[in-house]
C-alpha cells in the first residue's frame, strides 16, 4: 500500500496551488541552468530527462544524475547556497515547471502533503547518492554500467520485463560510470550479445541485466 506521501500528486498539485511559477520548454540539449549561475529556482520535471553534470577545475566533467518525470531538481538554493554546483542539461526534449524559491520555501511550510512528498525525494536522492558512491568504491565498471542503465530504465517502477531508456551517448555512460567510451562500447557489444539490452527501436534494457549486479 502507498504511503500518504508516495500517494500524493506533487505535478496535480502544482498545477492548482495558484504559487509563482512558470512552465518551461528545453529542446534536447539545451541547458536549464550553468554551473557557477546564481540559485533562484527550484524545477520540476513535468516529461523528458534532464542531466546534472559537473566540471572541475582542470576541465574534468562529471554526470552526477539523470533525472526524469516526476523529480525535483535545483534544490541547493533551499539551503542558502548561492550558486549552482552544477550544470542542468535537457538530454532529451523537457517540459519543466520552475518554481521561485521563495514560493517554494512558503509552499513547503503551509502545505504537509507536499512537504512530505518533497523530503521522501530528497530521502530517496540522499540514498541513490550513498550507492553510487559505494558503486563506484568496490565494484567493477561493468557492474557500474548495468546498475546505471538499469536505472536510467527505472527498474521496479513497472512491471514491464523490458524497458526504454532514454537517449543517452556511450560519452555520457562513460562520464557516469567512471572509465572510458572504449570500455563502454565494449560492455555494450557484450550486454547486447547476452540479450540484456536491445538496439532494435531506440535502447532497451532487460530485467536479465540485473544478473550482472548480482553476480560475484
Amino acid at each position: 500500500m502507498p504511503t500518504e506521501a508516495a500517494a500524493f500528486n506533487a505535478e496535480a498539485f502544482l498545477e492548482s496551488s495558484g504559487i509563482a511559477r512558470k512552465v518551461t520548454s528545453y529542446r534536447r540539449t539545451e541547458i536549464v541552468f550553468s554551473q557557477g549561475d546564481a540559485r533562484e529556482h527550484v524545477y520540476y520535471i513535468q516529461k523528458g530527462t534532464v542531466k546534472l553534470s559537473v566540471v572541475s577545475k582542470t576541465g574534468r566533467q562529471g554526470v552526477v544524475a539523470l533525472l526524469g518525470q516526476g523529480e525535483f531538481f535545483g534544490e541547493g538554493c533551499l539551503a542558502g547556497q548561492a550558486v549552482r554546483m552544477g550544470t542542468a542539461t535537457a538530454v532529451s526534449a523537457a517540459t519543466i515547471l520552475v518554481i521561485d524559491r521563495a514560493e517554494m520555501i512558503s509552499l513547503l511550510h503551509r502545505e504537509h502533503a507536499f512537504s512530505d512528498r518533497f523530503i521522501t525525494h530528497m530521502l530517496a536522492r540522499n540514498i541513490r547518492i550513498e550507492q553510487d558512491l559505494v558503486d563506484q568504491l568496490f565494484n567493477s565498471s561493468e557492474k557500474r554500467l548495468a546498475r546505471t542503465l538499469l536505472l536510467l530504465a527505472r527498474y521496479g517502477m513497472h512491471d514491464s520485463p523490458v524497458r526504454p531508456v532514454p537517449p543517452i551517448s556511450q560519452e555520457t555512460l562513460a562520464e557516469m560510470v567512471g572509465t572510458t567510451r572504449s570500455r563502454i562500447n565494449l560492455f555494450m557489444k557484450k550486454f547486447q550479445r547476452l540479450g540484456f539490452i536491445d538496439y532494435s527501436d531506440g535502447l532497451k534494457v532487460n530485467n536479465s541485466l540485473l544478473s550482472v549486479v548480482l553476480h560475484d
